[in-house]
């Protein structure tokens, strides 16, 4: 069985009949989950975005998104074991992508061609290996979950294509149940109509198809902003910061989820000022919050329901020399950002936060209070409920926020603290005090501490996620 590339540099693989059939027989029966990857490399990289972003800042942002999807694949297969991984690259080498990606992924180049042809290869080569059903799909929406990936393989047990469209009339995500090459041929790749096409050759050739759910990918400047009339500020990441004069002073990030009843207030208190600009990233609300935002004139990104990764989001397209994450439930207090600058200009001081003020009245939030307010100080530990602020290279440098579904500012103020002081300003933010009136003092009290405990022992954020009720 030999690989051999045609003259119109479309990859075909060549078999003889009776060896094919030989090897088809001892099918592993595995499915496989196949992402279509590029090397991270500035200029090459998310090229539409360069306007926006610098090259650095493109392919920073292809980063972020490919590890995203990497790490969706993951977890995915965590759940379904009998589901393999493979990276399907172009440009850089294994060496790099497994320095990037992790040694533990299987990978392969991508031949030359268009992308149809680069496609039909990866399926012919997964089928040829005894492949049960498998799923290609690209790096470019941050909102793929375990969920889509189930819904797409179970479709297949009842249908022979499956379809995940984009709203730009491309699709993020296409599986088979067995090779179906006449799918790739006379596709305008890169076109609206990729999607609708592809259907209508399905359809043509009698084969069954279903969709799951259509998502937004991440392409163009535009997709990275819901609200219109807001351009994205420059952010080469690969060369000196601008002088304030020419770029807003500090970010504010504010990750959502049906905060309908907070995120008014939350705005206000950081509105008005010439050199702050504010990046709400929504996951996925369902009441009023985006239209709450949208009517306070700032920028509106959506994300995955997980607030660090709606954070990372946000910080990608953050023009400020500083950022400020802020719960949408917290507000701050008079004068915060003049506390932000000299707590920053501090010698040795990497980031910050504001001391805890809890709103409400009971003498038992005074006591979380000053445990919390000592903590800080103490031992440089705020936690996300207490404003962090960063400055911008410092919060890239580190590697920004782990993706996991909690104990993410825990995480942070680790990593910060051996890179320099955490330094907490005199004046306090006030945020709810739901999360102790839902479970009683005592009881969040204790689980907080429980979790802290356990994560420090090695115990995997999705238990204490699930613990947690997160």
């Amino acid at each position: 069985m030999t690989y051999n590339r045609s003259t119109d540099n479309t990859p075909k693989i060549a078999a003889d009949h009776g060896a094919l059939e030989s090897f088809l027989s001892k099918k592993s029966n595995k499915d496989i989950i196949i992402i279509f990857c590029r090397h991270p490399e500035p200029g090459k990289t998310k090229t539409r975005l360069i306007p926006a972003l610098g090259p650095q800042g493109a392919a920073d942002y292809h980063r972020f998104l490919s590890e995203l999807t990497v790490s969706c694949v993951r977890d995915f297969v965590k759940l379904h074991p009998r589901t393999a991984i493979e990276i399907c690259y172009t440009g850089g080498n294994e060496a790099f992508m497994q320095d990037w990606l992790g040694a533990d992924l299987l990978y392969v180049e991508q031949p030359l061609g268009d992308l149809g042809s680069r496609m039909q290869f990866s399926f012919d080569r997964a089928f040829l290996k005894g492949a049960r059903h498998v799923v290609i799909c690209g790096t470019d929406v941050p909102t793929l979950s375990v969920n889509l990936l189930e819904d797409a393989f179970k479709k297949l047990e009842s249908h022979d294509i499956v379809l995940g469209p984009s709203e730009d009339g491309g699709y993020y995500l296409i599986g088979f149940n067995r090779p179906f090459n006449i799918l790739f041929q006379g596709i305008a790749w890169g076109t609206h109509t990729v999607a609708q096409d592809t259907l209508r050759l399905a359809r043509q050739h009698h084969l069954s198809c279903d969709l799951i759910k259509r998502l937004k990918d991440v392409d163009r400047p535009e997709d990275l902003i819901i609200h219109e009339g807001h351009p994205i500020p420059t952010a080469d990441f690969s060369e000196p910061r601008p002088t304030r004069s020419s770029l807003k002073s500090i970010s504010v990030i504010i990750p959502t989820l049906n905060e309908e009843s907070n995120i008014a207030d939350t705005l206000a208190s950081v509105m008005g000022f010439d050199n702050v600009e504010i990046i709400v990233v929504d996951g996925g609300s369902t009441d009023g919050t985006i239209d709450i935002a949208r009517d306070h004139n700032v920028k509106v990104m959506s994300g995955p329901q997980r607030r660090a990764v709606q954070m990372n989001l946000g910080s990608m397209v953050a023009g400020g020399e500083f950022i400020v994450f802020l719960h949408a439930d917290t507000v701050m207090p008079e004068g915060w950002i003049d506390h932000v600058y000299r707590e920053l200009q501090r010698p040795g001081v990497v980031a910050g936060a504001f001391r805890l003020r809890i709103d409400c009245s009971r003498w038992s939030m005074r006591l979380i209070e000053v445990l919390a307010n000592f903590r800080s100080r103490r031992l440089g530990m705020p936690y996300g409920d207490q404003a962090i602020f960063i400055k911008a290279d410092i919060f890239r440098a580190v590697g920004m926020f782990v993706n996991q579904s909690i104990m993410e500012d825990f995480e942070l103020m680790r990593r910060l603290s051996k890179r320099g002081k955490i330094g907490i300003a005199p004046a306090a933010v006030l945020t709810s005090a739901r999360r102790w009136e839902k479970r009683g003092i005592c009881a969040t009290t204790a689980i907080n501490q429980v979790i802290i405990v356990a994560y420090l022992l090695g115990i995997c954020p999705k238990l204490l996620a699930r613990f947690y009720g997160r």
